[in-house]
């Protein structure tokens, strides 16, 4: 299997630990958020709650993205990613110890989204800087895919099996908090063979040379180097601004299978697992692909036909017809994100890819905001109106940018002429 050009960064053996690793951290973490959801509606039957426990868990990646990236250039990749996940390990096992006994409060979700969005921001940088060290440049398209696949499959099963387990353990007069703690305990054993595995790797990820300036100045250095590298920051930007209207059909989902299509929570399910379907194909077949040429022109093709698929599931009103064009929307913009990613890691130098990776983690997170004007243009006039405009905008926004950075569609022309230092 692993010499099918689908699975081939599966041959490299570090490459091989860290992916399935991944695989854990993400079931993990798609596990997690279903029976954490659960229990906290549960104690407060309040929506607002959950949304506290989200933001509880947002806002501090936004704030310590930044920081895991300066430690991914200063210090060992491996060390980095192995310590912060056996601190999420812990976390998540004494959540689980606290919830079986019933000493677990709605305040407790609140502190352990604070230490969870702290301690896996700061991690993420270096999850992602230490694959293009790992696997070659022809494999790095593929290897991204491949990782990026392992969060599409957990968001399609994670969220079944913890429901799944939730629903057996609750069994024979069993509470909510023994039946979610038990939960909470196998997703902790889950976290810890993560851990285990990162512990494995080969590779240490050393820094390439010494850091000789402060922190603070570190960070700077990394933000001033996008800002004068055009490629690097037009790759950002077309990560960013699109991606933030695109990404609006997933979170108005829930009101366009209310609005729209009289749905219940059943086929609300089968939305959100055909949009899951759609994204693991979409990274499977980029994977497939792997290092192919004209990878600018077609990133402006994927977002175009990413429009388009949101413009005709905005207009549709039967469940089958919105699972097909959902499904295709969730294709591209998979497609589109992946090899965004890819190239940014490409043409980013080693000694300074950690602080560029966390700004794009920052403006990942910061991708919801788009969704505050067209959530209001669906509350004060429709669904299909604002996924249109939400359509509309994800187009206009990839030809400013277009416009506004040509070297973006003619990407491998000039990167092969140019090292990435001169980018």
């Amino acid at each position: 299997m692993l010499n099918n050009k689908l699975f081939e960064s599966l041959a490299n053996k570090d490459f091989r630990l860290l992916w399935i690793s991944s695989v854990c951290a993400s079931f993990g973490m798609q596990m997690r958020t279903i029976a954490q959801g659960w229990l906290v509606y549960d104690i407060t039957q309040s929506p607002m709650a959950l949304t506290w426990v989200m933001l509880s868990f947002i806002v501090p990646s936004a704030i310590f993205s930044l920081i895991g990236g300066v430690l991914t250039d200063r210090i060992s990749k491996k060390n980095l990613i192995f310590y912060t996940q056996l601190l999420n390990s812990i976390a998540t096992l004494i959540l689980a110890y606290l919830t079986y006994i019933g000493e677990v409060t709605f305040w407790y979700f609140i502190f352990f989204g604070i230490f969870n969005g702290a301690i896996g921001s700061v991690s993420m940088p270096a999850s992602f800087s230490i694959v293009p060290e790992v696997v070659s440049r022809e494999n790095l398209v593929n290897a991204n895919a491949l990782k990026v696949s392992t969060y599409n499959l957990s968001s399609i099963l994670g969220p079944v099996l913890a429901g799944t387990m939730i629903g057996i353990f609750s069994s024979g007069g069993v509470n909510s908090n023994e039946s979610v703690g038990i939960v909470f305990l196998i997703i902790a054993s889950i976290l810890f063979l993560a851990t285990f595995l990162v512990s494995l790797l080969e590779y240490g990820g050393q820094p390439e040379t010494a850091p000789a300036k402060s922190s603070m100045e570190d960070l700077r250095e990394g933000i001033e180097f996008v800002r004068k590298k055009d490629l690097i920051l037009g790759l950002l930007l077309l990560g960013l601004i699109p991606s933030s209207f695109g990404k609006s059909i997933n979170f108005l989902l829930p009101a366009f299978n209310q609005d729209v299509i009289s749905g219940g929570p059943e086929e609300l399910g089968i939305l959100t697992a055909g949009m899951g379907i759609g994204a693991l194909v979409g990274s499977l077949v980029l994977a497939k692909l792997g290092d192919f040429r004209n990878k600018g022109r077609a990133m402006f093709v994927l977002v175009y036909c990413w429009s388009i698929a949101i413009a005709i599931f905005a207009v549709t009103s039967g469940l089958y017809v919105a699972i097909f064009f959902g499904a295709f929307a969730a294709f591209f913009g998979t497609f589109f994100g992946s090899l965004n990613m890819s190239m940014t890691q490409i043409v980013t130098p080693q000694h300074i890819r950690g602080r560029v990776m966390s700004l794009v983690m920052v403006m990942n997170i910061m991708n919801p905001l788009a969704v505050i004007p067209i959530g209001a243009m669906a509350e004060y006039s429709n669904i299909h109106t604002a996924l249109l405009f939400a359509a509309v905008m994800l187009s206009i926004s990839a030809f400013g940018l277009n416009r506004a950075f040509p070297n973006l569609k003619r990407f491998d022309e000039t990167y092969i002429t140019k090292k990435s230092s001169e980018i």
